[in-house]
């Protein structure tokens, strides 16, 4: 019988999906004594995009989330996701702050570091990422980041497979950011790349954003993948990762032994459904199929920030046509890969297109940079040659090319923050792009526990009743069965 294993992505991308990255440390610290029981592989806790959350709207510190959460789960794995490296999720940081970066997450208790390249690059950043990751005593896990287009092909993946491995991947997963892979897809994509990779594991990352994500998945582990992401419900389905109760309720039901203890899963899940009624974020639901996804490739979240901020300006009606001019944007650029960061990329070019009523009259400074070559030859040669001209025409982009290029080292870059600040600080002041942030993050406190005990329960029917979202609410306590259910009065409203 195959062991399946499991990597968790409930504290990291399970609540970046559905949460808005809201969920905070006291939380994570309430439930990490059952997730360490739980037999994960790794666990992810952190990645480069928490830093300005956790600084700017939770006030918290990231540093200390990673401390804690390290501490408190001895028997996992915690994991970053780092990008290239990058303290910052947009642009490219200096080499020797990415590496203070990387030693400074190993010297908080990172044990293993998921990186990758937006283009699936593997001549780039990562040449010197794995390695100097790896000497910090992390396992370093390397993306293949999926995508959909003419020259995103098996054999594309087959190679970049093969690359990673000679750079010295502990690991390999096949990332699939949006999730577009199909069972039909994966027998051919999967067999491809594990012909590449040869004794070098592969495990396998996808999203529900389809439907698809969990068919996806089992397909992948009927192919020869062992290990999985998976997150704990309501962080589960929706735009993240497929529930690990249904995976490996449904992987046993094929006959694979699934290594993973789901008992104490189960009291986090019950926990994390009251947080999510208590604060009212939303909770992940199997998801219809969506075929327009794999036509424009759009990220969850991109698009969810792209509704809120239309809304914001009167132009919510436009939406339809941005997510079209997106696809043309795409192929354009010579048809980069949608996630972080050319998925913002090219939606916030697309918005201007469209706003402005003329294609490419005013174009982005990270467009510009992207047909620079500033994030990669690779992508940068993929530029229709007509669109490059009209973009390189533009009076910033003459001062953009002008520009001379100097990478800082790590003391200019402290002392441009006042000098005199740790490592720690300075990282934090270049992530989130200055010291008033971080300052008012300090005046706030150390991070606050999280606990659902005492907690009235007409406080909790209170809350659940100003919910729109939820139609029934079923709570179950020894010697307790309380059915909670709404119904529409005659103006439309919720009514419980």
């Amino acid at each position: 019988m195959k062991e399946i294993r499991f990597t968790d992505t409930t504290f990291r991308d399970g609540h970046a999906s559905l949460w808005a990255q809201g969920m905070r440390t006291g939380m994570m610290l309430a439930h990490a004594r059952d997730m360490d029981r739980a037999g994960f592989v790794a666990m992810e806790v952190i990645a480069n995009s928490n830093f300005k959350k956790c600084v700017r709207e939770l006030r918290e510190d990231p540093w200390e989330r990673i401390r804690r959460l390290s501490d408190a789960l001895p028997n996992t794995p915690t994991t970053a996701m780092a990008g290239a490296g990058s303290p910052a999720p947009f642009g490219i940081a200096p080499l020797e702050l990415m590496k203070l970066y990387m030693r400074t997450l190993a010297a908080n208790g990172i044990r293993r570091l998921h990186v990758m390249d937006a283009c699936n690059s593997m001549t780039g950043r990562l040449v010197e990422t794995v390695p100097f990751a790896q000497s910090l005593g992390m396992d370093v896990v390397v993306a293949l980041v999926f995508s959909i287009s003419p020259k995103h092909t098996d054999e594309h993946y087959a190679e970049k497979a093969r690359q990673a491995v000679e750079l010295g991947a502990d690991k390999v997963y096949l990332k699939d950011s949006g999730g577009l892979l199909t069972p039909e897809r994966i027998r051919t994509i999967v067999p491809a790349i594990i012909a590449s990779v040869g004794d070098t594991p592969l495990e396998f990352h996808t999203h529900c954003t389809t439907g698809l994500g969990p068919m996806s998945l089992l397909a992948a582990v009927e192919e020869g993948i062992d290990t999985v992401h998976t997150a704990v419900p309501p962080l589960a389905n929706g735009s993240s990762q497929p529930s690990i109760f249904n995976v490996a309720s449904n992987l046993r039901a094929k006959g694979y032994e699934t290594l993973v203890d789901e008992g104490p899963l189960r009291r986090v899940s019950d926990d994390l459904y009251r947080i999510a009624i208590n604060e009212g974020f939303p909770m992940g639901s199997p998801l219809e199929y969506d075929y327009a996804q794999f036509v424009h490739q759009v990220p969850g979240g991109v698009i969810s920030n792209l509704r809120h901020q239309l809304t914001q300006i009167g132009m919510i009606q436009k939406l339809p046509e941005i997510l079209d001019e997106s696809i043309q944007v795409r192929r354009d650029l010579g048809f980069p890969i949608m996630v972080t960061p050319f998925s913002q990329f090219v939606v916030s070019q697309a918005t201007i297109n469209i706003l402005n009523g003329e294609r490419y009259k005013v174009v982005t400074d990270e467009i510009i940079k992207y047909t620079l070559g500033d994030f990669g030859e690779e992508a940068s040669l993929g530029v229709e040659e007509e669109i490059r001209e009209i973009i390189m025409d533009r009076p910033r982009a003459k001062d953009l090319a002008a520009r001379e290029h100097h990478e800082p080292t790590v003391e200019e870059l402290r002392e441009s923050f006042g000098g005199g600040i740790s490592d720690e600080e300075l990282l934090l002041r270049y992530a989130v792009g200055g010291d008033a942030d971080v300052k008012a993050m300090r005046e706030a406190g150390p991070i606050k526990e999280y606990s659902l005990q005492g907690r009235p329960l007409v406080d909790i029917v209170a809350s659940i009743a100003q919910r729109e979202d939820l139609n029934r609410v079923s709570i179950n306590e020894p010697g307790l069965s309380l059915v909670v259910e709404g119904r529409k009065s005659m103006n439309g409203s919720r009514r419980h």
